[in-house]
């Protein structure tokens, strides 16, 4: 099972299930980060924590326990 975590920068991946704690769920929801969508790290700082993401046109930034739970599909 992959996870966001471990994706590589700059390599798309779809989203197959959220993993979290239902206010950290909701948050990742409404920032449009939900299952079927397209996702991948634009970059990491340098010591990995935290990583930028691009959902659709939209960069977040999430802490790298955040988007261990974001699984992807295979």
């Amino acid at each position: 099972m992959r996870r966001l975590a471990d994706l590589p920068e700059e390599i798309p991946a779809r989203i197959r299930a959220l993993r979290a704690s239902p206010p950290l769920r909701r948050r990742l929801l409404a920032l449009g980060v939900r299952p079927g969508v397209e996702v991948r790290v634009v970059r990491r700082a340098p010591l990995g924590d935290p990583m930028e993401i691009a959902v659709g046109d939209t960069l977040i930034a999430i802490r790298h326990a955040e988007a261990a739970g974001v699984e992807l599909e295979d």
